[in-house]
């Protein structure tokens, strides 16, 4: 057996639901991350509608011996739960145990692995088609959950403005499941008076649901009302093995800290879709150096702002933190 002592434990955090086949996809997920993780004690948990709830995952941990433990939410963006919720859990776990050291990670947030899984499910449900239609004649629909979170809300926007301009779609539009706005029905019609052969509809999702299925049907019925337009369903990220990649690297941000600094997504630093010729390309007109940020000793380019560095890991959650739960 894994000597828990050596290695922190894992707790993989997800929201729960009631969709059975969205909690069976969960758990394969946490299965996936079992396999590449194999010196970690990884358990999983959920928020709720489901069981075993986070608290049952700690517990458990606990009583194998960890006196560490990382819980990574299993999630993609920061709204509500990931702000308020988990780290509530969390901090309640770990005032109960001061001796052992809980560390709370990121979400899993918008990053290159991320839209590379994301364009290969786009191009997936390109493939599924007889048609051959260019994507220049395409219109991409990325439909977002949806939350009370303009913030958060805000990220479906930046994913398929990224999307679009790195596969080349020839107009792109942002819809939500629920709560927030366009809804997918008067998105969907809004997309079909714009004279595309095509359209592409994207849940960024990572699995099932109630509301995966509430996207699918909208689509499917946009299509029936609009017989001449061929409507392609992509499959949401799921398992994708770059999504595994992404928790991991979650998990080492953890650990060993991160920068600061928002490169993820500059088309210098990393590869990113559609961009990767300019990776490592010199960038001029730029006045400062930064160091000691995160970034290569070489990376100096200021993005044109000051980097103020808003982590959210020192976000204030109207509760205390006498722990090392936010420390990444």
């Amino acid at each position: 057996m894994t000597d828990t002592n050596q290695q922190p434990a894992v707790m993989l955090c997800g929201h729960g639901s009631r969709s059975v086949a969205a909690i069976e996809e969960f758990q394969t997920l946490a299965g996936h991350l079992r396999r590449r993780l194999p010196d970690h004690d990884v358990e999983s948990g959920f928020l709720e509608f489901a069981r075993p709830i986070i608290r049952d995952g700690l517990e458990a941990l606990k009583a194998r011996g960890a006196k560490r433990i990382v819980c990574l939410p299993g999630m993609l963006f920061a709204a509500g739960h990931v702000k308020n919720d988990l780290p509530w859990e969390v901090n309640s776990f770990a005032s109960e145990n001061p001796d052992i050291d809980v560390r709370f990670g990121r979400e899993l947030a918008i990053e290159p692995k991320l839209l590379r899984a994301a364009a290969d499910r786009i191009e997936a449900a390109e493939a599924s088609s007889r048609r051959k239609v260019g994507r220049a004649r395409t219109l991409l629909m990325v439909v977002g959950r949806g939350t009370n979170d303009a913030d958060a809300n805000s990220n479906a926007s930046k994913v398929a403005r990224m999307l679009w301009e790195g596969m080349g779609f020839g107009w792109c539009e942002v819809s939500y499941s629920g709560v927030a706005h366009p809804l997918v029905p008067a998105g969907m019609e809004h997309a079909m008076r714009l004279g595309y052969e095509r359209i592409i509809v994207f849940p960024y999702f990572l699995f099932t649901g109630i509301l995966v299925d509430r996207i699918y049907n909208g689509a499917d019925e946009a299509a029936q009302r609009h017989p001449d337009i061929e409507v392609l369903k992509a499959e949401y990220l799921n398992d994708h093995p770059l999504v595994i990649d992404s928790f991991v690297d979650r998990l080492d941000e953890a650990l060993n800290g991160a920068g600061l600094m928002k490169c993820q997504l500059c088309k210098y630093r990393e590869q990113i879709l559609g961009y990767e010729s300019e990776i490592g390309s010199p960038q001029v007109g730029h006045h400062h150096h930064v160091r000691g940020v995160g970034t290569d000793a070489d990376h100096h380019h200021d993005h044109g702002h000051h980097h103020g560095h808003h982590n959210h890991s020192h976000h204030q959650h109207n509760h205390e933190h006498h722990h090392r739960t936010h420390d990444t």
